[in-house]
């Protein structure tokens, strides 16, 4: 039987069941609940009732989505006491309290409701678990609601801050474990001193925060802007300090979760996919990590080192040594003293940051930016200020009387912060009248030779570059010389060598500082090296990731062009999958661990770098593998920046490895994400087989990989198609493999639109295989070869250590 998929379809029934059992949404004095039964909202879109976590012998009461198929908890009653060993009742008593009891009528969980003659417990459309009149069937005012006591999930409507009447600071907790809904270790709530912000916890430790409000988002929370899924709201008045967030339409299924691994994440459901899809999580990188370079420190995720002085004009490292280490939590301090009283301090500007923490600090709505700058000025401890709202019209500042902490830079996004400094970190002394005069008659006498010295260096640079070639002298990256690589790597001798692709060979070096490397040295003959070179160096320079190779440096001489990497002591991918006796080595386990490692890569090039970057050329070959077994991507000489909104590229020339390209890339020239996902399908595929796809094109489908895997998935015995050699190691990861496969596939289909983004991909890694959606035939099924047709004088081949890969002048 095929599986269900018509929504609409599905809805009416949904609703028809729901009318003709009676389903009800409260519990009165007469009417409790009982374990067997489920409290349903009038809308059909929640349910309440028991449950029982897997691998459990507990019961709690909870709440999660009537209409969504895999049951997501929402929010626990009972979390820290539940019903251990039997079945469990809610009962709400004449006078309020609403309770749970065991079958032994001992209470194990109340809360108590004053004030109500005739009291009932009601599930409201919105999720909210309320206490009420009976008579008032109104959303108005509730003797006690579950929204003001959250667990580990935020529904849209549910307002999470400070009510300044009863003291109550709303917060969420994260589940113990997956199977465990009792309070975890880390816990999100609203510190409201000074300006408020969200923050993450772990223990007493500060993990992440959220940013002030600044009028469009918080202010640490670029995605936090209103877009087509969430509008968020913040609220500040003599009664509450709230935060929330609502979707247009009841279509609209979200939530955002601190789980137990200490990430807030934010989650929509895809009804045509049936699961759920990770939209934002947060820390997202070592510089969400609060107070990661420390006072007056600046994180630039897209820098190397992260860590900087926010001024360096001003401020320079605290601890220089760690500084040096990478290890920028002491901060920075000032070069030069702060001047009050004489009032000659000044302010700089930064741009683009995420403003300091403002817990110390005050936000005045009256005042613009100059009243601003005039009020800190006359406050020796007045540290910086900002705009406190950015959404257009509107107006007043936040200014800090402490030490700044907790900044970030962002590309594009970000506010201005105005940062107080001594005069003399703004300007240089101004020279006196007599260094005025001695400087006009030094130019004057000097100034033909200047001249004259201009034109011959600028003659002699011009030379020089067209004989090194572009991208060398303006790379922010080391230089190494020629002398050193060679040594490094004994002239270049065949002992060294790694091996060699369409760029050049690759030899193994080892510096004077017993630091390994692997030098990958551009061809002379090579078609395509010198424009490969440059956009390697320009692309992988400005990336850091643990999944992407590191590059150390380049070395420019004359016609030597060659690339300084991190040696990988492993190889790479391919050395162990397609060869029987190393494949043994890469047991079950190893291999879900390359994926996971591969796949979390490809999602920072593609979402989570400073840019959008599709790698283009993703396969076995350019997956390295470290000394731990640790997948690094490699080779970005064919990858392309994908500027502004762009989501896809026609190129009319084709580049790639035959077997990983996508059908739209290799037929019509796009690319985009989606066909870097196709390739990681592909991959994935042949790490569970340990069979290299042959190629994209085929008769047989009994040459091709996807063909053959797509035919055992549709017969039912997609076991067949694990490699041999690690048969011993996966048997108790059945459901894992699975997964992996039925991943794969969905990553191959056909059309771009249904393959997953990787920020998915990540989520089914760890999701049960039943809640993936089925998969489509995959691209390149069963075709023949239309290349065949293609005059010898249009292909251009350069051979690769592990596959053919193939330049094309046109996209077809």
């Amino acid at each position: 039987m095929k599986p269900f998929h018509n929504r609409p379809i599905l809805l009416i029934l949904l609703s028809i069941l729901a009318t003709t059992s009676s389903a009800r949404d409260t519990i009165t004095p007469t009417q409790p609940l009982e374990d067997n039964e489920t409290l349903v909202s009038s809308g059909s879109h929640f349910a309440l009732g028991f449950f029982t976590p897997t691998a459990s012998n507990n019961r709690y009461l909870g709440l999660w989505y009537y209409k969504i198929t895999e049951q997501t908890i929402l929010w626990v009653a009972n979390r820290d006491k539940p019903v251990i060993g039997s079945t469990g009742r809610l009962s709400i008593t004449s006078g309020g309290a609403l309770m749970i009891t065991d079958n032994m009528s001992s209470v194990v969980w109340s809360v108590n409701s004053t004030g109500l003659s005739d009291p009932v417990a009601q599930l409201l459309d919105t999720g909210n678990f309320v206490v009420k009149e009976g008579e008032d069937r109104s959303t108005g005012t509730y003797a006690w609601q579950g929204f003001d006591h959250p667990t580990d999930t935020i529904l849209p409507g549910m307002m999470v801050g400070l009510d300044r009447r009863t003291g109550r600071n709303s917060t969420v907790t994260s589940w113990k474990s997956d199977n465990d809904p009792s309070l975890g270790s880390y816990y999100g709530f609203m510190d409201s001193r000074g300006v408020p912000e969200m923050y993450l916890y772990l223990g007493t430790q500060k993990i992440w925060r959220s940013g002030a409000w600044n009028g469009v988002r918080l202010s640490g929370s670029p995605d936090t802007a209103t877009n087509q899924f969430f509008s968020f709201r913040f609220l500040m008045n003599d009664r509450e300090v709230t935060y929330w967030y609502v979707t247009p339409n009841d279509s609209v299924v979200s939530r955002i979760v601190v789980n137990q691994t200490g990430v807030v994440q934010r989650d929509v459901w895809l009804w045509e996919s049936s699961q759920w899809s990770n939209f934002w999580y947060a820390p997202e990188d070592p510089c969400d990590n609060y107070g990661h370079c420390g006072p007056y420190g600046a994180c630039d995720p897209n820098s190397s080192p992260a860590c900087k002085c926010l001024l360096p004009a001003a401020f320079a490292p605290k601890n220089p040594v760690n500084w040096g280490l990478r290890e920028g939590s002491d901060g920075c301090v000032r070069k030069t003293r702060l001047d009050c009283r004489n009032g000659t301090d000044g302010f700089l500007r930064v741009g683009n940051v995420k403003l300091p923490e403002s817990a110390n600090g005050t936000e005045d709505t009256s005042l613009n930016l100059d009243e601003c700058k005039a009020k800190c000025l006359m406050d020796c401890s007045c540290t910086a200020y900002a705009s406190a709202n950015i959404s257009g019209g509107g107006s007043g500042c936040i200014v800090w009387f402490s030490e700044l902490m907790d900044i970030r830079l962002y590309v594009g996004d970000g506010q201005d912060l105005y940062v107080r400094v001594a005069a003399a970190d703004i300007v240089s002394p101004k020279p006196s009248q007599k260094s005025r005069n001695m400087m006009v008659v030094v130019l004057a006498i000097f100034f033909s030779g200047i001249l004259l010295l201009a034109c011959i260096g600028c003659f002699l640079w011009r030379r020089k570059k067209m004989r090194r070639g572009a991208g060398g002298n303006d790379l922010d990256l080391p230089l190494f010389e020629f002398s050193t690589i060679a040594a490094s790597t004994e002239q270049f001798s065949e002992e060294n060598k790694l091996g060699e692709g369409g760029f050049g060979p690759v030899y193994k070096g080892t510096l004077k500082s017993g630091q390994e490397i692997a030098v990958k040295r551009l061809s002379k003959t090579s078609f395509q090296g010198l424009e490969e070179f440059k956009n390697e160096v320009v692309l992988i320079a400005k990336l850091q990731h643990r999944n992407l190779v590191r590059l150390h440096g380049c070395c420019i001489k004359e016609e030597e062009r060659m690339l300084i990497y991190e040696y990988m002591p492993n190889k790479s991918l391919d050395f162990f999958l397609f060869g029987k006796e190393k494949a043994i080595l890469l047991d079950w386990q190893k291999r879900f661990q390359i994926i996971i490692g591969v796949a979390r890569g490809l999602l920072y090039l593609h979402q989570d770098s400073r840019f959008r970057i599709i790698h283009r050329d993703l396969k076995a070959g350019n997956v390295l593998l470290d000394k731990e077994m640790n997948p690094k991507i490699s080779d970005f000489g064919m990858a392309r920046i994908l500027m502004g909104d762009e989501t896809d590229y026609n190129t009319r020339k084709i580049v790639g490895t035959y077997g990983y390209m996508s059908p739209e890339y290799a037929m019509d020239g796009i690319f985009s994400v989606k066909s870097d996902v196709f390739s990681f399908g592909v991959l994935v595929l042949e790490t569970v087989s340990g069979k290299k796809n042959r190629g994209a094109y085929s008769h047989s489908h009994h040459i091709n990989l996807l063909s053959h895997t797509w035919s055992l998935w549709k017969e039912g015995k997609s076991m067949q198609l694990v490699d041999e050699s690690i048969s011993y190691s996966y048997p108790m990861a059945t459901d894992e493999v699975l997964r992996c496969i039925k991943l794969g596939l969905l990553c191959v289909q056909e059309k771009p639109e249904d393959r997953p983004l990787m920020s998915s991909v990540i989520l089914m890694l760890g999701s049960d295989i039943a809640s993936l959606p089925q998969p489509k035939q995959p691209g390149f099924a069963i075709r023949s070869d239309p290349l065949e047709t293609e005059p010898s004088s249009r292909k251009q081949h350069s051979s690769d250590v592990n596959d053919l890969t193939v330049t094309m002048p046109e996209g077809r």
